[in-house]
């Protein structure tokens, strides 16, 4: 009879990723994200465990979408007073003064609702840019280009 493994907090191994997104699908990429950021891809993945790793995603301002998402698709939320909904396209987003939201809003939404998911988000960091500060922790990088033809959009 075979025994359903389950993972030890002590046993957590978590690795730094760096993923450069310039020209990558959103959706794509952030499917890949989410399943790092949970720990799924490892043949240890325990539920109940933040077993994932760490990601860091640079260019995140040169992310690519498919059809006419880029100018289309809108983020809404509201304000809480009456008639206070608001929109803004995934373009005045990217362009604006804080393009990193695209992917993390993304990616959260591939990720569950609860304490772990909100635990499993903090380990990813998103910079707009191609620079980071977690050279310290040496990330390796994943090339989620080379994985599926469809992963890359060029003009």
């Amino acid at each position: 009879m075979m025994k359903t493994y389950s993972m030890k907090a002590s046993e957590i191994d978590k690795k730094w990723l760096v993923i450069d997104a310039t020209d990558l699908v959103l959706g794509r990429l952030a499917s890949i994200v989410a399943m790092r950021l949970r720990g799924k891809h490892k043949p240890t993945f325990t539920p109940s465990m933040d077993c994932g790793d760490h990601v860091i995603i640079i260019n995140a301002e040169k992310i690519a979408m498919t059809g006419k998402k880029y100018t289309n698709k809108k983020y809404y939320w509201h304000t809480g007073y009456p008639g206070g909904i608001k929109e803004r396209t995934a373009r005045q987003i990217i362009e604006g003064k804080h393009p990193e939201r695209v992917m993390i809003k993304a990616v959260e939404r591939m990720i569950s609702r609860n304490p772990m998911g909100r635990k499993q988000m903090k380990n990813l960091h998103v910079y707009g840019g191609s620079e980071h500060p977690h050279e310290a922790q040496k990330p390796e990088v994943l090339d989620v280009a080379s994985m599926n033809t469809k992963n890359i959009r060029s003009a």
